[in-house]
């Protein structure tokens, strides 16, 4: 039997900053060839720095990383020829045009005369930029900035592309377009890819497997349909109207707790999520507790599982809430690095 060795494989990855951030702490990933692999989490949870020491942009306080069958740490040289990256900022020149921008980076890749010129107009009409192939980039709208970023990490035919937060800042017609186009990409030629992203269903709809990051490390890691399925039952949200005084939430949970089918209680004195194993049945009686201890709710919902209660599980929190604590809490000098 043939096997094939990881596209990506890191092991126990540390790193920390100047003023005691600490942005990895035992992280580890491993990326199979040939598949999308999401690494799923807030802004702050450590992503980027993850993305930064796989594509040798950062090194880390220790751990160990090989990308494409090469040392990351040993053979960086290795590794850049053999992965595409696209950053969360744009790297295209803005004063130069699209074409330009692929010459340039064919070139720097050792591509010459035609089959450099060849590549460009391929990827021009493979990301529907060939009519704005002599504009300056300066002039392209959000999105076609993005798509040309994703040429750019192809031109030299990478056996592992790096998607850092790719849709961030785009429309939805414009993120819908990105996911087809990323969709495709696998699908058709068997592209090995990392993608760190902090949208759920980009998330579901994209990666084949995914892990889950919060602080630093990997607290779930599965297919979308595995990790959501571990969750039985329905997920019972409620958002409470303001009341005159605290409700006393180790009380709530104890009564809560109390009523058979009724689960993993989280309450943060607003919100209430809870796993039901007949969520319609039991929020009557999830109600009556509620009211009975002074809470007023002022709406209610019943779902299937999503990726957002499967990271409310491991994690102890929401993630937009992880997303907007991670996002006050960084330095200024070490958001960038922390993500």
């Amino acid at each position: 039997m043939t096997t094939h060795a990881p596209a990506v494989e890191a092991h126990d990855l540390t790193k920390t900053y100047p003023g005691g951030v600490t942005a990895l702490d035992g992280m580890a990933v491993t990326v199979a060839a040939g598949t999308v692999f999401g690494l799923l989490g807030p802004n702050g949870a450590g992503k980027s720095t993850t993305v930064k020491i796989l594509t040798t942009l950062a090194r880390p306080d220790s751990g160990t990383a090989a990308v494409a069958g090469h040392d990351a740490l040993r053979h960086p040289d290795r590794v850049r020829r053999a992965i595409g990256v696209v950053a969360q900022k744009s790297g295209a020149d803005p004063v130069a045009t699209g074409r330009e921008n692929l010459l340039l980076q064919g070139r720097l890749y050792g591509l010459r005369g035609t089959a450099l010129a060849r590549r460009a107009d391929e990827l021009l009409a493979r990301f529907d930029l060939t009519g704005a192939a002599g504009r300056l980039v300066r002039t392209y709208s959000g999105g076609m900035q993005r798509r040309l970023d994703v040429a750019l990490g192809l031109v030299h035919r990478p056996q592992v592309l790096f998607l850092d937060e790719p849709t961030t800042g785009l429309d939805p017609e414009a993120r819908t377009a990105m996911w087809e186009e990323i969709s495709r990409l696998a699908g058709d030629e068997g592209l090995s890819i990392l993608l760190t992203t902090h949208y759920l269903e980009e998330a579901d709809r994209l990666a084949e497997r995914i892990a889950i990051v919060d602080r630093g490390r990997v607290v779930a890691e599965g297919t979308p349909d595995e990790l959501k399925g571990e969750l039985r039952g329905d997920a019972v949200h409620m958002e409470l109207r303001e009341t005159p005084g605290p409700v006393d939430a180790q009380l709530l949970r104890a009564a809560l707790d109390s009523f058979a089918g009724v689960r993993e209680v989280v309450f943060d004195g607003r919100r209430l999520s809870a796993r039901a194993d007949d969520g319609p049945a039991a929020v009557p009686h999830v109600l009556a507790v509620l009211e009975r201890e002074g809470a007023h709710v002022a709406s209610v919902t019943v779902a299937r599982p999503s990726l957002d209660d499967v990271y409310l599980r491991y994690a102890g929190r929401r993630f937009a809430e992880a997303d907007a604590a991670a996002t006050a809490s960084v330095p200024a000098a070490a958001a960038g690095g922390a993500r």
